[in-house]
């Protein structure tokens, strides 16, 4: 017969339509079935039986008035409250587990279910306790717009007085009564079947937390349209926990049409053929923003067939194998790159095995040279001095002698210098290392790099504001930047420009650790720079080797760079070659930062030759006779008097005997056992007070540590002139008094 709807007759308050839940309110229609109007809404209101409507989160939102006479209590007490607030149970009582599993069992699964008999106290009306009553409930899901669970309808009968007349016929007649005993078959049936259904239900309870709690990924889908009926926590954890259930993929998982998966299912849901995947791409959406994920799966599609060989739905499982997958292409690539890394690292290790015996190279030559020109200075120190005491004896009209001893002095002078750049080199000459300003020592040199270099050389400095301030010897700092002022000259033959820098600068430890003794740090750097014709990689490496040059005979002695590299490695530092045929130079200088307060120095002008007193005594302590002849002389001539001694022992025997003396002028290697250091110790101990002089031709451990003079020592090196020792041994007397 065909069904038809007509508006209702009956009219509701505001209030009573607006209470109802809107499955119930039913757009206000009535239907008609054979001609007879069927008000639902006034049908639920007047129906004998007890009614309760409540959200899926188990809230009442509606009763009758039978339900109401049922419960005993009034539909304040019970709209907007909880079931369980309501009518408190304990969860863990049979009759507790029994109602909310049934109500579980209908949001699960949107179909109706029944308790045949359900023990359940309610509240007596006087709120004296509570009273024992019996019930048969069944739970019908009513639809939302979408096919949601939106309320459950309970149908409740009280079944009390029903089983007490159970109880008392059971108890009147046994088992003998007809009635008595199909009443009591029945309840017991009822019973047997409630408590199945509860064995079942616990049963049902620890395969859904099986599958709840199961590593892998699990759902469950229902129909063509592929209908979320289950998903466990893993797979709620791969889509960033979507509410599903009761969803179609299509609709909870936009983001997935297009890529192959739907139309997987669709596969499987037609063919009955299940699938497995292997390491299968997906790119997911978070569900709160625009962000995607690229995940990598295994899975299978199961289909599910009912007892007649339909297939009713698709059980999805699976793994995400996205970190195993990323393992994998990083393995692989590193794999890929292995080879080269380690062809890079054997570079590197070649590099620094060859940096390493050049470094030992330069060592070794540097001990021989530093010897050889120990050895030197003490002949030029006798081959100077003398010659200055034939200069300053010589007549004004012996014209021919004079230029003879100067000419000699000249070629002493150039002896000296070169034995001065073995010193350097070999990293054995003493070095005063003072606070500095690199930037002002280089404006104080302008005028000498001009004159030096000649006109058809521009000379450019570019000096960084904020240097740092250094601690380093000027003169030899002077030095080697007119050294390599002078290579950049011979680099440009025909004229060119020749580029002084200053700046900040930092090394780190990547560059640290493939250069032999750099140490990370900061650094200034000094930069020279020209346009010359520049070197090979050849001959960059061989640079600063004693002696090397590319010169022609006789245009150089091959020292000058050896001299830079020697003074600023002992000054702590780190040079470095940089070159182009064709294009120029540029020679790096990096000496450490200053960073202790000590203030600069200020340059002392060269004063007049000193004279001494006679009451003023001098012991000398020199093993070499012509040095110390020299020396004794002099210091006679400039007014002092002198005693000497040629070793240790000797000199401590002397100081013993005499009544005074002033200042120990000694050599610092000398032979018997004591060195100049030692002996100055036990002098001092046995003349406290007593001045201090150091002379020496190779600086030695005993007063020179890491290139530097310690601390209070005074050192005038070999060769020295009559004028140069005549200020130091000033300087030191006067020093103090």
């Amino acid at each position: 017969m065909r069904r038809s709807t007509l508006p209702i007759t009956v009219p509701l308050s505001m209030d009573e339509e607006q209470s109802l839940p809107r499955p119930i309110r039913a757009d206000r229609q009535a239907t008609d079935w054979v001609g007879i109007n069927i008000d639902a809404v006034r049908l639920f209101k007047a129906s004998p039986n007890p009614y309760v409507i409540f959200d899926p989160a188990l809230t009442i939102v509606e009763m009758n008035d039978a339900y109401l006479r049922a419960t005993m209590r009034s539909r304040e007490e019970l709209l907007g409250r909880h079931l369980f607030e309501a009518f408190p149970s304990d969860p863990s009582s049979i009759s507790g587990r029994q109602l909310r599993t049934s109500l579980q069992r209908v949001l699960r699964e949107g179909r109706p279910d029944h308790l045949p008999l359900i023990h359940y106290a309610i509240p007596k009306p006087s709120g004296d306790g509570y009273e024992d009553r019996y019930w048969s409930a069944t739970h019908t899901p009513l639809p939302g717009d979408h096919g949601e669970v939106a309320y459950i309808l309970q149908h409740t009968v009280d079944v009390t007085e029903l089983h007490r007349l159970r109880l008392i016929a059971e108890a009147k007649v046994g088992r003998s009564g007809p009635t008595a005993l199909i009443e009591a078959d029945v309840f017991r049936r009822a019973e047997a079947v409630q408590a199945a259904n509860t064995a079942l239900e616990h049963e049902r309870e620890r395969l859904r937390t099986l599958f709840a709690q199961a590593p892998s990924f699990m759902a469950v889908l229902n129909g063509p349209d592929h209908v979320f009926e289950l998903a466990n926590e893993a797979y709620l954890a791969l889509v960033g926990h979507r509410d599903v259930l009761g969803k179609p993929v299509r609709r909870t998982l936009p983001e997935v049409e297009g890529q192959g998966f739907v139309e997987l299912l669709d596969q499987v849901y037609r063919s009955g053929k299940p699938f497995v995947g292997r390491g299968v791409r997906v790119v997911l959406q978070a569900p709160t923003d625009e962000t995607r994920a690229e995940r990598f799966l295994d899975f299978i599609y199961q289909p599910i067939v009912d007892s007649d060989g339909r297939v009713t739905g698709i059980f999805v499982q699976g793994h995400d194998i996205t970190e195993q997958k990323l393992a994998e292409a990083a393995l692989q690539e590193l794999n890929a790159s292995l080879e080269e890394e380690v062809d890079q690292r054997t570079r590197e290790l070649r590099e620094r095995e060859e940096a390493l015996r050049q470094a030992q190279k330069m060592e070794v030559v540097g001990q021989l040279t530093g010897g050889v020109a120990h050895d030197f200075n003490n002949l030029l120190q006798v081959v100077v001095g003398n010659l200055e005491i034939l200069q300053r004896n010589l007549p004004e009209e012996a014209g021919r002698l004079r230029r003879a001893a100067e000419n000699a002095m000249s070629g002493a002078r150039r002896a000296a210098t070169l034995t001065q750049r073995l010193l350097a080199f070999s990293r054995r000459q003493p070095l005063d290392p003072r606070p500095l300003d690199v930037n002002r020592l280089l404006n104080d040199m302008s005028d000498m790099l001009h004159r030096t270099l000649g006109e058809t050389i521009a000379v450019e400095t570019v000096l960084a504001a904020g240097l740092w301030r250094v601690e380093a010897d000027a003169n030899q700092l002077e030095n080697a930047i007119l050294n390599l002022a002078v290579n950049a000259r011979d680099a440009m033959p025909n004229g060119g420009k020749l580029t002084i820098e200053t700046a900040n600068a930092r090394i780190d430890e990547a560059y640290a650790a493939t250069h032999i003794e750099v140490s990370p740090g900061q650094y200034v750097v000094i930069c020279v720079t020209d346009t010359g014709v520049g070197m090979e990689k050849a001959t960059i490496a061989r640079a600063f080797e004693p002696f090397f040059t590319t010169k022609e005979p006789g245009k150089g002695t091959g020292l000058g760079l050896s001299m830079v590299y020697g003074f600023v490695k002992q000054s702590g530092g780190h040079v470095k070659i940089y070159s182009e045929l064709g294009i120029g130079t540029t020679v790096k200088i990096y000496l450490p930062r200053l960073t202790s307060g000590v203030t600069e120095e200020e340059p002392r002008a060269a004063a007049i030759i000193p004279e001494g007193s006679r009451e003023e005594t001098i012991l000398v302590i020199e093993d070499d006779d012509d040095v110390r002849t020299y020396s004794v002389e002099i210091l006679r001539e400039l007014g002092y008097r002198v005693i000497e001694a040629h070793d240790g022992p000797a000199a401590l025997r002397l100081l013993q005997r005499q009544s005074h003396v002033d200042l120990l002028f000694s050599d610092v290697v000398l032979p018997g056992g004591m060195d100049g250091a030692e002996i100055a110790r036990q002098a001092v101990a046995l003349r406290p007070g007593l001045k201090v002089l150091f002379t020496t031709g190779y600086a030695r451990d005993a007063i020179v540590h890491h290139g530097r003079l310690d601390r209070g020592v005074q050192l005038i090196t070999k060769p020295f002139t009559y004028a140069d020792l005549a200020r130091k041994v000033r300087d030191v007397l006067d020093a103090g008094s």
